[in-house]
Protein backbone atom coordinates (compact mmCIF):
# COMPACT_ATOMS: atom_id res chain seq x y z
CA UNK A 1 0.00 0.00 0.00
CA UNK A 2 1.70 3.81 -0.98
CA UNK A 3 1.97 5.72 2.13
CA UNK A 4 1.50 9.47 1.99
CA UNK A 5 3.61 11.92 1.41
CA UNK A 6 3.32 13.64 4.55
CA UNK A 7 0.72 13.84 7.25
CA UNK A 8 0.60 17.45 9.38
CA UNK A 9 0.23 16.31 13.34
CA UNK A 10 -3.46 17.04 15.19
CA UNK A 11 -2.02 18.85 17.47
CA UNK A 12 -1.39 21.96 15.36
CA UNK A 13 -5.69 21.40 15.07
CA UNK A 14 -7.96 23.90 17.78
CA UNK A 15 -9.57 22.36 20.44
CA UNK A 16 -13.07 22.07 19.10
CA UNK A 17 -16.33 21.42 21.20
CA UNK A 18 -14.23 21.83 24.70
CA UNK A 19 -16.90 22.33 27.35
CA UNK A 20 -16.20 24.45 30.46
CA UNK A 21 -13.60 26.92 31.10
CA UNK A 22 -10.16 27.38 29.81
CA UNK A 23 -6.78 28.99 30.85
CA UNK A 24 -7.20 32.22 28.83
CA UNK A 25 -3.46 32.69 28.64
CA UNK A 26 -0.17 30.19 29.25
CA UNK A 27 1.42 30.55 32.62
CA UNK A 28 4.09 33.16 32.60
CA UNK A 29 7.53 31.84 33.41
CA UNK A 30 11.24 33.82 34.31
CA UNK A 31 12.90 30.09 33.52
CA UNK A 32 15.19 31.03 30.42
CA UNK A 33 14.69 27.44 29.47
CA UNK A 34 10.92 26.99 29.38
CA UNK A 35 10.74 30.90 27.51
CA UNK A 36 12.62 29.07 24.85
CA UNK A 37 10.27 26.28 24.78
CA UNK A 38 7.11 28.87 24.64
CA UNK A 39 8.79 30.14 21.15
CA UNK A 40 9.90 27.01 19.70
CA UNK A 41 6.79 24.48 20.65
CA UNK A 42 4.25 27.27 21.19
CA UNK A 43 1.07 24.98 20.47
CA UNK A 44 2.01 22.82 23.72
CA UNK A 45 1.54 25.84 25.29
CA UNK A 46 -1.62 27.13 24.01
CA UNK A 47 -5.33 27.54 26.44
CA UNK A 48 -6.12 23.74 27.52
CA UNK A 49 -9.94 23.41 27.40
CA UNK A 50 -11.50 21.57 30.55
CA UNK A 51 -12.73 17.96 29.87
CA UNK A 52 -16.58 17.74 29.59
CA UNK A 53 -18.79 17.14 33.32
CA UNK A 54 -20.45 13.86 32.13
CA UNK A 55 -19.36 11.73 29.16
CA UNK A 56 -21.09 8.78 28.42
CA UNK A 57 -17.51 7.12 27.82
CA UNK A 58 -14.18 8.25 29.28
CA UNK A 59 -10.93 6.66 27.64
CA UNK A 60 -7.82 7.36 30.27
CA UNK A 61 -4.38 7.69 28.08
CA UNK A 62 -4.07 7.93 24.06
CA UNK A 63 -1.64 5.17 23.54
CA UNK A 64 -2.16 2.67 20.85
CA UNK A 65 -5.30 0.63 22.65
CA UNK A 66 -6.79 3.98 23.95
CA UNK A 67 -6.98 5.29 20.72
CA UNK A 68 -8.50 2.19 18.96
CA UNK A 69 -11.12 2.04 21.61
CA UNK A 70 -11.60 6.06 21.09
CA UNK A 71 -12.51 5.58 17.11
CA UNK A 72 -14.30 2.42 17.25
CA UNK A 73 -16.55 3.88 20.19
CA UNK A 74 -17.13 7.06 18.29
CA UNK A 75 -18.23 4.65 15.37
CA UNK A 76 -20.80 3.20 17.28
CA UNK A 77 -21.89 6.40 18.02
CA UNK A 78 -21.38 6.46 21.87
CA UNK A 79 -19.51 9.88 22.99
CA UNK A 80 -16.21 9.65 24.32
CA UNK A 81 -13.47 11.88 26.08
CA UNK A 82 -9.82 11.12 25.66
CA UNK A 83 -7.56 12.09 28.87
CA UNK A 84 -4.02 12.40 28.33
CA UNK A 85 -1.44 13.89 31.12
CA UNK A 86 0.76 14.70 28.56
CA UNK A 87 0.89 17.45 25.91
CA UNK A 88 -0.14 17.23 21.99
CA UNK A 89 3.11 18.01 19.94
CA UNK A 90 2.94 19.01 16.60
CA UNK A 91 5.10 18.10 13.54
CA UNK A 92 7.04 20.38 11.21
CA UNK A 93 9.69 19.49 8.60
CA UNK A 94 12.08 21.84 10.38
CA UNK A 95 11.07 23.01 13.58
CA UNK A 96 13.03 21.20 16.08
CA UNK A 97 9.66 20.08 18.12
CA UNK A 98 10.96 17.42 20.31
CA UNK A 99 14.80 16.90 21.56
CA UNK A 100 17.20 14.41 21.10
CA UNK A 101 18.47 11.72 22.93
CA UNK A 102 22.34 13.13 22.51
CA UNK A 103 22.05 16.73 24.18
CA UNK A 104 18.43 16.27 25.83
CA UNK A 105 15.91 19.31 27.71
CA UNK A 106 12.74 18.94 29.33
CA UNK A 107 11.36 18.27 26.21
CA UNK A 108 12.38 14.94 26.27
CA UNK A 109 11.48 13.73 29.71
CA UNK A 110 8.61 13.90 32.14
CA UNK A 111 9.02 15.87 34.78
CA UNK A 112 12.41 14.94 35.65
CA UNK A 113 16.01 16.70 35.65
CA UNK A 114 18.59 13.71 34.83
CA UNK A 115 18.52 10.24 33.02
CA UNK A 116 21.35 8.07 32.11
CA UNK A 117 20.00 5.75 29.00
CA UNK A 118 21.50 2.80 27.03
CA UNK A 119 24.84 4.55 26.55
CA UNK A 120 25.56 4.28 30.27
CA UNK A 121 26.04 8.42 30.00
CA UNK A 122 24.31 10.38 32.53
CA UNK A 123 22.83 13.68 31.27
CA UNK A 124 20.68 16.37 33.58
CA UNK A 125 18.65 18.76 32.57
CA UNK A 126 15.24 21.23 33.83
CA UNK A 127 12.21 19.47 34.64
CA UNK A 128 9.34 19.63 32.18
CA UNK A 129 6.68 17.77 31.02
CA UNK A 130 8.56 16.16 28.26
CA UNK A 131 7.38 12.75 26.54
CA UNK A 132 9.03 10.21 27.71
CA UNK A 133 8.09 8.72 31.51
CA UNK A 134 11.24 7.02 32.70
CA UNK A 135 9.75 4.97 36.00
CA UNK A 136 11.93 4.10 38.87
CA UNK A 137 11.50 0.82 40.37
CA UNK A 138 13.80 -1.83 42.76
CA UNK A 139 15.42 -3.91 39.88
CA UNK A 140 13.98 -1.89 36.83
CA UNK A 141 13.53 1.26 35.31
CA UNK A 142 10.79 1.50 33.09
CA UNK A 143 10.20 3.68 29.83
CA UNK A 144 6.74 4.83 28.84
CA UNK A 145 5.23 7.85 27.76
CA UNK A 146 3.46 10.82 28.52
CA UNK A 147 2.28 12.47 25.22
CA UNK A 148 -1.42 12.55 22.70
CA UNK A 149 -0.35 9.33 21.07
CA UNK A 150 1.33 7.21 23.92
CA UNK A 151 3.61 4.82 23.37
CA UNK A 152 3.48 5.39 18.73
CA UNK A 153 5.25 9.14 19.66
CA UNK A 154 8.73 7.70 21.24
CA UNK A 155 8.82 4.08 19.85
CA UNK A 156 10.94 2.37 17.39
CA UNK A 157 8.32 1.71 14.96
CA UNK A 158 8.51 -2.17 14.85
CA UNK A 159 5.39 -4.12 14.91
CA UNK A 160 5.34 -7.21 14.86
CA UNK A 161 3.45 -10.41 15.16
CA UNK A 162 4.52 -13.37 17.24
CA UNK A 163 4.64 -16.80 16.23
CA UNK A 164 1.52 -18.57 17.13
CA UNK A 165 3.31 -21.49 19.55
CA UNK A 166 4.65 -18.97 21.52
CA UNK A 167 1.52 -16.80 21.43
CA UNK A 168 -0.19 -19.46 22.99
CA UNK A 169 2.44 -20.46 25.48
CA UNK A 170 2.18 -17.03 26.81
CA UNK A 171 -1.43 -16.09 26.83
CA UNK A 172 -2.56 -20.09 27.76
CA UNK A 173 -6.28 -20.31 24.98
CA UNK A 174 -7.88 -16.96 26.63
CA UNK A 175 -7.29 -15.58 23.21
CA UNK A 176 -7.66 -17.33 19.85
CA UNK A 177 -4.65 -16.82 17.98
CA UNK A 178 -6.31 -17.51 14.75
CA UNK A 179 -8.51 -14.95 15.02
CA UNK A 180 -6.10 -12.45 15.21
CA UNK A 181 -3.97 -13.71 12.24
CA UNK A 182 -7.50 -14.00 10.41
CA UNK A 183 -8.78 -10.31 11.20
CA UNK A 184 -6.72 -8.30 13.69
CA UNK A 185 -3.60 -7.71 12.39
CA UNK A 186 -4.21 -7.35 9.17
CA UNK A 187 -6.85 -4.43 10.19
CA UNK A 188 -3.96 -2.67 12.20
CA UNK A 189 -1.78 -3.31 9.60
CA UNK A 190 -4.13 -1.46 6.91
CA UNK A 191 -4.81 1.04 9.67
CA UNK A 192 -0.90 2.18 10.55
CA UNK A 193 -0.14 1.56 6.75
CA UNK A 194 2.85 -1.14 8.24
CA UNK A 195 5.42 -2.01 5.54
CA UNK A 196 9.16 -3.23 5.27
CA UNK A 197 12.38 -0.96 4.88
CA UNK A 198 11.87 -0.19 1.17
CA UNK A 199 15.04 -1.04 -0.60
CA UNK A 200 16.35 2.23 -1.32
CA UNK A 201 16.36 3.42 2.35
CA UNK A 202 17.64 0.00 3.35
CA UNK A 203 21.01 0.91 1.26
CA UNK A 204 21.04 4.84 1.91
CA UNK A 205 24.11 5.89 4.00
CA UNK A 206 22.30 6.27 7.80
CA UNK A 207 21.46 2.39 7.34
CA UNK A 208 25.22 1.03 6.68
CA UNK A 209 24.59 -0.46 9.98
CA UNK A 210 21.54 -2.35 9.35
CA UNK A 211 23.12 -3.59 6.62
CA UNK A 212 25.81 -4.67 8.57
CA UNK A 213 24.21 -6.10 10.88
CA UNK A 214 22.13 -8.16 8.63
CA UNK A 215 25.52 -9.68 7.01
CA UNK A 216 26.90 -10.43 10.67
CA UNK A 217 24.05 -12.91 11.31
CA UNK A 218 24.10 -14.08 7.73
CA UNK A 219 27.95 -15.48 8.63
CA UNK A 220 26.10 -16.95 11.45
CA UNK A 221 23.71 -19.03 10.21
CA UNK A 222 20.98 -16.89 10.20
CA UNK A 223 18.13 -15.56 7.53
CA UNK A 224 17.15 -11.79 9.01
CA UNK A 225 13.86 -11.32 8.72
CA UNK A 226 12.54 -7.76 7.48
CA UNK A 227 10.60 -6.09 10.00
CA UNK A 228 7.08 -3.89 9.07
CA UNK A 229 7.72 -0.27 10.43
CA UNK A 230 5.08 2.34 11.30
CA UNK A 231 7.43 5.05 9.65
CA UNK A 232 6.16 6.96 6.63
CA UNK A 233 9.23 6.05 4.24
CA UNK A 234 8.84 9.96 1.64
CA UNK A 235 9.19 11.28 5.22
CA UNK A 236 12.99 9.56 5.27
CA UNK A 237 13.35 10.00 1.88
CA UNK A 238 12.67 13.79 2.07
CA UNK A 239 15.45 13.57 4.95
CA UNK A 240 17.90 11.53 2.94
CA UNK A 241 17.15 14.46 0.04
CA UNK A 242 17.53 17.87 2.42
CA UNK A 243 13.90 19.00 2.11
CA UNK A 244 13.38 18.13 5.80
CA UNK A 245 15.10 18.60 9.03
CA UNK A 246 17.13 14.95 9.65
CA UNK A 247 15.16 13.06 12.27
CA UNK A 248 14.64 9.15 11.56
CA UNK A 249 17.39 9.24 9.52
CA UNK A 250 19.91 10.75 12.42
CA UNK A 251 18.98 8.57 15.74
CA UNK A 252 16.18 10.25 16.86
CA UNK A 253 13.49 8.20 17.79
CA UNK A 254 12.88 7.93 21.59
CA UNK A 255 11.92 11.54 22.58
CA UNK A 256 10.14 11.84 18.95
CA UNK A 257 10.21 12.91 15.98
CA UNK A 258 10.04 16.18 14.56
CA UNK A 259 8.71 16.05 11.33
CA UNK A 260 6.19 13.42 11.58
CA UNK A 261 7.95 10.11 10.40
CA UNK A 262 6.62 7.92 12.21
CA UNK A 263 2.67 7.77 11.18
CA UNK A 264 2.08 7.86 14.84
CA UNK A 265 -1.35 7.29 16.10
CA UNK A 266 -2.23 10.97 15.70
CA UNK A 267 -2.31 10.81 12.46
CA UNK A 268 -4.86 8.03 12.38
CA UNK A 269 -6.46 6.98 15.29
CA UNK A 270 -7.03 9.75 16.97
CA UNK A 271 -7.47 11.79 14.02
CA UNK A 272 -10.04 10.07 12.57
CA UNK A 273 -11.66 9.43 16.21
CA UNK A 274 -11.96 13.09 16.21
CA UNK A 275 -13.78 13.32 12.23
CA UNK A 276 -16.44 11.79 13.51
CA UNK A 277 -17.08 14.16 16.32
CA UNK A 278 -17.86 12.06 18.84
CA UNK A 279 -14.70 11.93 20.72
CA UNK A 280 -12.37 14.84 22.22
CA UNK A 281 -8.70 14.54 22.98
CA UNK A 282 -8.17 16.99 26.74
CA UNK A 283 -4.42 16.72 26.90
CA UNK A 284 -2.75 18.39 30.32
CA UNK A 285 -5.14 16.39 31.96
CA UNK A 286 -3.65 13.30 34.64
CA UNK A 287 -5.98 11.08 36.52
CA UNK A 288 -5.28 10.80 39.84
CA UNK A 289 -8.08 7.98 40.84
CA UNK A 290 -10.85 6.00 39.42
CA UNK A 291 -14.41 4.97 41.53
CA UNK A 292 -17.84 3.68 40.93
CA UNK A 293 -20.72 5.21 42.15
CA UNK A 294 -23.81 2.86 43.81
CA UNK A 295 -25.83 4.01 40.82
CA UNK A 296 -22.85 2.40 38.88
CA UNK A 297 -21.94 5.88 37.03
CA UNK A 298 -17.65 6.21 37.34
CA UNK A 299 -15.84 8.68 38.67
CA UNK A 300 -12.77 10.18 37.68
CA UNK A 301 -10.37 12.85 39.65
CA UNK A 302 -8.11 14.65 37.21
CA UNK A 303 -5.32 17.12 37.80
CA UNK A 304 -5.26 19.79 34.86
CA UNK A 305 -1.68 20.31 34.49
CA UNK A 306 0.85 22.97 32.40
CA UNK A 307 3.72 21.26 30.52
CA UNK A 308 6.06 23.48 33.14
CA UNK A 309 3.93 20.89 35.70
CA UNK A 310 1.75 24.11 37.26
CA UNK A 311 -1.28 22.70 38.59
CA UNK A 312 -4.86 24.84 37.60
CA UNK A 313 -6.90 22.82 39.31
CA UNK A 314 -8.56 19.49 40.27
CA UNK A 315 -12.13 18.52 38.94
CA UNK A 316 -13.84 15.08 39.17
CA UNK A 317 -15.76 13.87 35.79
CA UNK A 318 -18.25 10.97 35.38
CA UNK A 319 -18.84 8.36 32.47
CA UNK A 320 -21.31 5.67 32.35
CA UNK A 321 -18.57 3.49 31.05
CA UNK A 322 -14.61 3.90 31.48
CA UNK A 323 -12.33 2.54 29.63
CA UNK A 324 -8.23 2.09 30.39
CA UNK A 325 -5.48 2.76 27.99
CA UNK A 326 -2.86 4.19 30.49
CA UNK A 327 -0.42 2.16 29.77
CA UNK A 328 0.58 -0.85 32.06
CA UNK A 329 1.73 0.85 34.50
CA UNK A 330 -0.78 3.92 34.68
CA UNK A 331 -3.71 1.43 34.79
CA UNK A 332 -2.68 -1.00 37.12
CA UNK A 333 -1.66 2.01 39.36
CA UNK A 334 -5.11 3.33 39.09
CA UNK A 335 -6.45 -0.40 39.30
CA UNK A 336 -4.39 -1.02 42.64
CA UNK A 337 -5.11 2.34 44.45
CA UNK A 338 -8.68 2.00 43.91
CA UNK A 339 -8.95 -1.34 45.51
CA UNK A 340 -6.87 -0.50 48.12
CA UNK A 341 -8.98 2.36 49.23
CA UNK A 342 -12.25 0.82 47.83
CA UNK A 343 -12.92 2.96 45.77
CA UNK A 344 -13.39 -0.65 43.22
CA UNK A 345 -14.28 -2.66 46.18
CA UNK A 346 -15.34 -5.74 43.95
CA UNK A 347 -12.20 -6.14 42.01
CA UNK A 348 -10.68 -9.44 42.30
CA UNK A 349 -7.29 -10.56 43.77
CA UNK A 350 -5.40 -10.93 40.12
CA UNK A 351 -5.76 -6.75 40.10
CA UNK A 352 -1.96 -5.78 40.18
CA UNK A 353 -0.62 -9.39 39.11
CA UNK A 354 0.82 -10.43 36.07
CA UNK A 355 3.04 -7.90 35.48
CA UNK A 356 6.52 -8.34 33.42
CA UNK A 357 9.36 -6.60 30.82
CA UNK A 358 8.80 -8.81 27.80
CA UNK A 359 12.35 -9.71 28.41
CA UNK A 360 13.45 -6.57 27.04
CA UNK A 361 17.73 -6.40 26.38
CA UNK A 362 19.96 -4.42 24.95
CA UNK A 363 23.19 -5.58 23.09
CA UNK A 364 26.01 -4.41 21.68
CA UNK A 365 28.19 -6.09 19.45
CA UNK A 366 31.59 -5.30 17.22
CA UNK A 367 31.19 -4.44 13.85
CA UNK A 368 34.04 -6.21 11.02
CA UNK A 369 33.39 -3.00 8.67
CA UNK A 370 30.88 -0.29 8.62
CA UNK A 371 30.89 2.53 6.12
CA UNK A 372 28.28 5.34 6.05
CA UNK A 373 27.98 8.50 8.46
CA UNK A 374 24.52 7.71 10.41
CA UNK A 375 22.22 5.96 12.52
CA UNK A 376 19.15 5.36 11.26
CA UNK A 377 16.14 4.66 13.71
CA UNK A 378 13.88 2.36 11.68
CA UNK A 379 14.57 -1.19 12.85
CA UNK A 380 15.10 -3.18 9.37
CA UNK A 381 15.05 -6.82 10.15
CA UNK A 382 14.95 -9.52 12.76
CA UNK A 383 16.05 -12.76 13.57
CA UNK A 384 15.02 -15.45 16.46
CA UNK A 385 16.93 -18.41 17.88
CA UNK A 386 15.23 -20.81 20.23
CA UNK A 387 18.93 -23.11 20.47
CA UNK A 388 18.20 -22.56 24.77
CA UNK A 389 15.66 -20.42 25.43
CA UNK A 390 13.15 -18.80 22.58
CA UNK A 391 13.94 -15.42 21.73
CA UNK A 392 14.47 -12.14 19.29
CA UNK A 393 17.32 -9.67 18.07
CA UNK A 394 16.18 -7.23 16.33
CA UNK A 395 18.48 -4.69 14.42
CA UNK A 396 18.43 -1.90 16.35
CA UNK A 397 20.09 1.66 16.23
CA UNK A 398 22.74 3.99 19.19
CA UNK A 399 20.24 6.20 20.62
CA UNK A 400 21.79 9.93 20.73
CA UNK A 401 24.79 8.88 18.33
CA UNK A 402 24.20 10.42 14.75
CA UNK A 403 27.21 8.41 13.62
CA UNK A 404 29.09 4.88 13.04
CA UNK A 405 30.78 3.78 16.29
CA UNK A 406 31.41 0.53 14.69
CA UNK A 407 29.14 -1.21 17.12
CA UNK A 408 26.46 -2.76 16.23
CA UNK A 409 23.12 -2.41 18.52
CA UNK A 410 20.52 -4.97 19.14
CA UNK A 411 16.97 -5.04 21.12
CA UNK A 412 16.89 -8.36 22.43
CA UNK A 413 13.20 -9.90 23.32
CA UNK A 414 13.54 -13.17 25.49
CA UNK A 415 10.49 -15.71 26.29
CA UNK A 416 10.81 -14.76 30.30
CA UNK A 417 8.13 -16.91 32.21
CA UNK A 418 9.06 -14.46 35.20
CA UNK A 419 6.33 -12.48 37.15
CA UNK A 420 5.84 -9.88 40.22
CA UNK A 421 2.83 -7.72 41.19
CA UNK A 422 2.08 -4.28 42.43
CA UNK A 423 1.46 -3.34 45.52
CA UNK A 424 0.23 -0.62 47.61
CA UNK A 425 2.23 1.25 50.26
CA UNK A 426 -0.83 2.96 52.29
CA UNK A 427 0.86 5.59 54.26
CA UNK A 428 2.16 7.61 50.93
CA UNK A 429 -0.93 6.07 48.29
CA UNK A 430 1.90 5.27 46.47
CA UNK A 431 1.79 2.06 43.90
CA UNK A 432 5.21 -0.17 43.14
CA UNK A 433 6.79 -3.25 42.37
CA UNK A 434 10.10 -4.64 42.46
CA UNK A 435 11.71 -6.81 39.77
CA UNK A 436 14.23 -9.70 40.77
CA UNK A 437 18.21 -8.94 39.88
CA UNK A 438 18.48 -12.55 39.12
CA UNK A 439 15.82 -11.87 36.09
CA UNK A 440 18.10 -9.58 34.56
CA UNK A 441 21.11 -12.11 34.96
CA UNK A 442 18.98 -14.30 32.92
CA UNK A 443 17.59 -12.82 30.24
CA UNK A 444 20.96 -10.55 29.92
CA UNK A 445 22.46 -13.93 29.73
CA UNK A 446 20.47 -16.02 27.14
CA UNK A 447 20.74 -12.79 24.57
CA UNK A 448 24.37 -12.28 25.23
CA UNK A 449 25.39 -16.10 24.03
CA UNK A 450 23.45 -15.50 21.31
CA UNK A 451 24.99 -12.06 20.16
CA UNK A 452 28.33 -13.44 21.15
CA UNK A 453 28.18 -16.15 18.97
CA UNK A 454 27.03 -14.29 16.12
CA UNK A 455 30.19 -11.79 16.83
CA UNK A 456 32.55 -14.63 16.52
CA UNK A 457 31.37 -16.23 13.61
CA UNK A 458 31.21 -12.95 12.12
CA UNK A 459 34.77 -12.47 12.55
CA UNK A 460 33.63 -9.13 14.57
CA UNK A 461 36.68 -7.25 15.88
CA UNK A 462 35.56 -5.82 19.32
CA UNK A 463 33.52 -6.63 22.03
CA UNK A 464 31.63 -4.94 24.55
CA UNK A 465 31.53 -7.24 27.80
CA UNK A 466 34.75 -5.36 29.23
CA UNK A 467 33.13 -2.50 29.42
CA UNK A 468 29.20 -3.60 30.83
CA UNK A 469 27.54 -2.31 27.12
CA UNK A 470 27.57 -6.06 25.76
CA UNK A 471 24.25 -6.68 27.51
CA UNK A 472 21.74 -4.36 29.59
CA UNK A 473 18.56 -5.99 31.37
CA UNK A 474 18.13 -3.00 33.51
CA UNK A 475 15.29 -1.26 32.04
CA UNK A 476 12.27 -1.91 29.74
CA UNK A 477 10.29 -0.08 27.20
CA UNK A 478 7.31 -2.67 27.00
CA UNK A 479 5.76 -2.81 30.41
CA UNK A 480 3.02 -5.73 30.30
CA UNK A 481 0.26 -7.06 32.87
CA UNK A 482 -1.45 -5.88 36.22
CA UNK A 483 -4.56 -6.33 34.64
CA UNK A 484 -4.34 -9.73 32.98
CA UNK A 485 -6.95 -10.94 30.55
CA UNK A 486 -8.84 -13.91 31.95
CA UNK A 487 -7.79 -13.14 35.16
CA UNK A 488 -8.43 -9.71 36.47
CA UNK A 489 -10.69 -9.13 33.63
CA UNK A 490 -12.76 -11.50 31.12
CA UNK A 491 -11.49 -12.35 27.56
CA UNK A 492 -12.02 -9.40 26.49
CA UNK A 493 -11.00 -6.79 29.12
CA UNK A 494 -14.51 -6.33 30.94
CA UNK A 495 -13.64 -5.62 34.68
CA UNK A 496 -14.87 -8.61 37.02
CA UNK A 497 -16.89 -6.98 39.81
CA UNK A 498 -17.36 -3.37 37.84
CA UNK A 499 -19.59 -3.66 34.54
CA UNK A 500 -18.92 -0.69 32.74
CA UNK A 501 -14.99 -0.92 33.54
CA UNK A 502 -12.38 -1.88 30.52
CA UNK A 503 -8.81 -2.62 30.31
CA UNK A 504 -7.80 -1.94 27.04
CA UNK A 505 -3.95 -1.60 27.10
CA UNK A 506 -1.04 -3.70 28.04
CA UNK A 507 -1.80 -4.23 31.17
CA UNK A 508 -4.28 -6.38 29.92
CA UNK A 509 -1.27 -8.61 28.17
CA UNK A 510 0.27 -11.51 30.73
CA UNK A 511 3.75 -9.69 30.92
CA UNK A 512 5.30 -10.98 27.62
CA UNK A 513 4.37 -10.73 23.68
CA UNK A 514 6.20 -13.46 22.74
CA UNK A 515 9.31 -12.55 21.70
CA UNK A 516 8.32 -9.74 19.97
CA UNK A 517 7.64 -6.05 20.28
CA UNK A 518 4.20 -5.68 22.15
CA UNK A 519 2.93 -2.69 20.13
CA UNK A 520 1.15 -4.75 17.23
CA UNK A 521 -0.56 -7.40 19.57
CA UNK A 522 -1.41 -4.46 21.91
CA UNK A 523 -3.22 -2.41 19.62
CA UNK A 524 -4.89 -6.14 17.37
CA UNK A 525 -6.42 -6.80 21.36
CA UNK A 526 -7.87 -3.53 21.63
CA UNK A 527 -9.50 -3.76 18.14
CA UNK A 528 -10.87 -7.53 18.90
CA UNK A 529 -11.89 -6.55 22.52
CA UNK A 530 -14.00 -3.62 21.59
CA UNK A 531 -14.99 -4.97 18.48
CA UNK A 532 -16.81 -7.86 21.16
CA UNK A 533 -17.73 -4.93 23.67
CA UNK A 534 -20.05 -2.90 21.42
CA UNK A 535 -21.76 -5.89 19.71
CA UNK A 536 -22.60 -6.89 23.03
CA UNK A 537 -23.65 -3.60 24.28
CA UNK A 538 -21.41 -4.31 27.60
Amino acid sequence: MHRRAFFKAAGLATFAGAVGTTLTNPVATADPREAMFQTWVPEIFAPIPDAPAHTQAIVIGSGFGAAVTALRLAEAGIANTVLERGSRWPNDPWREIFTGDDLPDGRGFWHRTSFTGVTKVPMSFGSFGGVLDVTEYPGIDVWRAAAVGGGSVIFSGAMVAPERKLFDHVFGGVVDYGELEAVYYPRVREMLRLDPMPADIYNASPFAHSRAWDDQVRAAGYQPVPNDSIFTWDVLRSELAGTSRASATAARSNLGNSNGAKFDLNQNYLRYAAQTGKSQVYPGHRVDSIAQEASGKFVVTVTKLAPSGHVFGTRTLTCDQLFLGAGSIGTSELLVRAQATGALPNLNEHIGDGWGTNGDVVLARGASSVAGHGQGVPSASRIFDAATVPLTLENWYIPGIPFETGALASLGMVLDSTRTRFGYHAASGGVGLSWPTATQHVVASAARAVDHRIAERAGAITEYGALGYDANAQFTAHPLGGAVLGKATDAFGRVHGHPGLYVMDGAAIPGSTATVNPSLTITALAERNIAAIVADGR
